[in-house]
């Protein structure tokens, strides 16, 4: 296979993996295609830095960045080619709005799903790329659940919550986050403990949900729900402010803090 038709299957197939180019030094214009669960599928690397560019590429592929990285007398070009992530909104409140709005514009593919027809309606989420009137359980049904999926509960109520938590309890899925007090968390956690999640399970839910930048209207939330989102999308940044920061704005390799 070429390396434009294994980029072309990567993009049509909608498969996570990278084109990677050496773009200095010995060997520069040579090409390969990575798919994240295969290996590389078309074009080769320079035998003597394929493990460690490897090594670097499913950490850029798993954080969803490109880089161009050095190695030895070689500089190395890693692209990134992910499928398009999909943020489920559960709860078709105010706070939902703004927020499908915005991830739309970071190029999420938005579902939103309420129980309640008055509120689920296509006119209230003009941006949403499907609007689902009814319980968790049809959302489920429709769509997969992987690692490209983020999940945010909007609704504080535990006949609604539940079959959310049941749907990803186990699975890789990217984000889950849930809005609510930290009382109400807290009962939420030793609601889910009782139903058999583990410690280990329950810090994956991001609750409350959300950056603590001082938030108050439903745009500012989304704000901040969206600011956590892309920390935990590309596994870096600290949620402070970049003033006085020292340390880099962008990580130069895999390891380097952010």
């Amino acid at each position: 296979m070429s390396v434009v038709g294994a980029v072309e299957r990567l993009m049509e197939q909608e498969r996570l993996g990278c084109a990677i180019t050496v773009v200095g030094g010995p060997d520069i214009g040579q090409k390969a295609v990575v798919d994240v669960e295969e290996g590389i599928v078309a074009g080769a690397l320079p035998e003597d830095i394929a493990a460690d560019v490897l090594a670097d590429a499913a950490e850029l592929m798993d954080r969803e960045q490109s880089r161009t990285l050095v190695y030895g007398d070689r500089s190395v070009f890693i692209e990134t080619i992910s499928p398009q992530p999909v943020m489920f909104v559960f709860g078709a409140g105010h706070n939902a709005q703004p927020l499908t709005t915005m991830a739309k514009l970071m190029g999420f593919r938005v579902i939103v799903a309420d129980a309640r027809p008055m509120w689920a309606t296509p006119e209230r989420f003009p941006d949403a790329d499907e609007v689902v009137v009814g319980w968790p359980d049809i959302v489920f049904e429709k769509f997969e659940l992987d690692r490209r999926s983020y999940v945010v509960m909007l609704s504080h109520d535990a006949r609604f919550e539940d079959p959310v938590f049941t749907a990803v309890h186990g699975k890789k899925i990217r984000y889950m986050g849930a809005m609510g007090s930290r009382r109400t968390h807290a009962l939420r956690r030793e609601r889910l403990a009782g139903l058999g999640w583990t410690e280990e399970q329950l810090a994956t839910i991001n609750g409350p949900i959300g950056l603590d930048i001082g938030a108050e209207s439903p745009a500012e939330m989304a704000v901040s729900v969206l600011g956590e989102v892309v920390q935990v999308r590309y596994g870096a940044g600290t949620g402070l402010s970049l003033r006085g920061q020292s340390n880099r704005i962008h990580k130069q390799r895999p390891e380097d803090p952010a």
